[in-house]
């Protein structure tokens, strides 16, 4: 490691970074390189929607927690409605968040999705709908947990302006009240 870089420069959690990236890469390669070494659709579709769950786990339960500090999951209530469910971290360790792991965890997210999209043009184009199905069921995935962590994001950022008005509230309240105690 070089000291004389300026901190930040560096992922803070490459073990993260690594799986977070790995599974998407190793779906999309096998999915793209499977019709050169397999003739069964059926292994092509198993082995690649395992590795895109397994790419959906990683990211929701594991590499969004740590490389940006956001959780979500989604419940049914007891009236049997979807109720979305955010967590994520405190203000002052949401700050210490490293720059790079966030940069690599969004874009990463977003343009995973970008590459089901276009696998799924060209096997509409080429007319393949047995392909375009693993091509569904990766995207679907994908953009589970797009909308996932963007609706947390906003969650997050939503409670950060709550507390902090609140704190600026309750510290001018308490300013008059000494203000005026004094007199």
């Amino acid at each position: 490691m070089d000291l004389n870089q300026p901190p930040g420069e560096n992922y803070a959690n490459p073990r993260t970074c690594f799986f977070h990236v790995f599974f998407k890469a190793a779906a999309l390669a096998f999915y793209i390189l499977s019709a050169l070494f397999f003739d069964s659709f059926v292994i092509i579709f198993v082995v690649t929607v395992l590795l895109a769950a397994l790419d959906f786990w990683v990211v929701k339960n594991v590499s969004g927690r740590i490389l940006v500090g956001l959780r979500w999951w989604n419940e049914i209530n007891d009236l049997g409605e979807s109720v979305w469910k955010f967590e994520c971290l405190d203000q002052e360790s949401m700050a210490r968040m490293n720059k790079k792991d966030s940069w690599l965890f969004w874009w990463t997210l977003y343009l995973s999705a970008v590459a089901w999209i276009v696998l799924g043009i060209f096997s509409l184009i080429r007319f393949q709908a047995d392909y375009l199905l693993v091509v569904g069921v990766c995207l679907t995935l994908s953009i589970a947990n797009i909308v996932g962590f963007t609706k947390c994001r906003k969650d997050a950022k939503k409670q950060i302006q709550q507390f902090a008005s609140q704190t600026i509230a309750s510290r001018f309240s308490s300013t008059l009240q000494s203000a005026f105690s004094v007199v």
